[in-house]
């Protein structure tokens, strides 16, 4: 159905300019949905996404948890031997430093978990390669991988005590080893997840393998690579605490093990703290290489 204005009642008053405007003799204008679409016009895409990233978004939970600690330590809410107050750490922290104590163990504790990160990477950047790219490979490599992955890597422990004793073999082992699956099990899903279609291409430009491998293979397989790499990093960490309180005589874990028995809360949480730092400088250090690596692609994240 259609309405008409008669051309004589169409008159109106433009309070804007005090004109008189004249309508048509005649205009039909259909009421419907599709006159009320084009008169409200294009509906705005609704955005799906989590929206735009929020600047320092990934320090506010941290900032918000110290703030707590703070709060609930100057208001007397949190008992001091059970948890130490911020400026008490801060007091201990500088006191480590000026000792020398804190540098020294620092130093150990982190030349034994680049040491046994690089091995770990190392072994299990090419078990994934010879499993990716060979059936035979895949056969003889990913079944032991699979029953490793099964058995937790601090489980090992006392074998490799009694493999290696308590010096820095078994320490340096135990990272490598909690290392290796992780990058094993990703690289390799990567590896099996490349487009068929990339494989054909190569083959038709009649690739050499050295070829296929630096141009497909390893740019293909670098998303899962890197993604393996921070529970990589993570476990690293993770199994550097527990050695370093086996029958230690120095790192972090000693030195937060040494005051446990001594009930010094402050020292425990300075390297607790200490810890911390170094597991997100390492993943921030992993996430940054992997957005300049990964910049070609369009996800969901940016």
């Amino acid at each position: 159905m259609a309405t008409t204005w008669d051309a004589d009642e169409a008159k109106l008053s433009l309070t804007t300019s005090g004109r008189i405007a004249h309508a048509g003799s005649r205009v039909a204008k259909p009421i419907g949905s599709a006159g009320l679409a084009g008169s409200a016009g294009p509906r705005a895409r609704r955005r799906l996404g989590p929206g735009p990233a929020i600047p320092f978004g990934l320090q506010i939970g941290p900032a918000l948890l110290v703030l707590t600690w703070v709060v609930g330590s100057a208001l007397g809410w949190i008992d001091p031997r059970i948890l130490s107050a911020p400026w008490t750490v801060v007091e201990a922290f500088v006191r480590l430093i000026e000792q020398g104590r804190l540098q020294d163990n620092f130093v150990t504790s982190a030349t034994r978990a680049l040491l046994g990160l690089s091995i770990g990477l190392l072994i299990g950047t090419i078990l994934a390669v010879i499993a990716g790219l060979s059936r035979i490979g895949e056969a003889l490599i990913d079944g032991p991988v699979q029953i490793k992955r099964a058995i937790p890597t601090l489980a090992l422990i006392p074998l490799l005590i009694l493999w290696f004793g308590i010096g820095e073999s078994m320490k340096v082992t135990t990272i490598a080893l909690a290392v290796i699956v992780p990058i094993y099990i990703h690289t390799h899903n990567a590896l099996r997840s490349i487009d068929s279609r990339y494989v054909e291409l190569a083959e038709t430009l009649r690739m050499s393998q050295k070829d296929f491998i630096l141009q497909v293979v390893l740019p293909g397989a670098l998303p899962g690579f890197l993604l393996g790499l921070r529970f990589a990093v993570t476990l690293c960490w993770v199994s550097l605490v527990v050695v370093e309180q086996i029958n230690a005589t120095s790192g972090l874990g000693y030195m937060i093990d040494l005051a446990r028995n001594y009930g010094q809360t402050d020292v425990i949480l300075v390297g607790l703290v200490v810890y911390v730092l170094l597991g997100l400088v390492s993943d921030g250090l992993v996430r940054l290489l992997e957005r300049r690596a990964l910049s070609w692609r369009r996800t969901l994240a940016n």
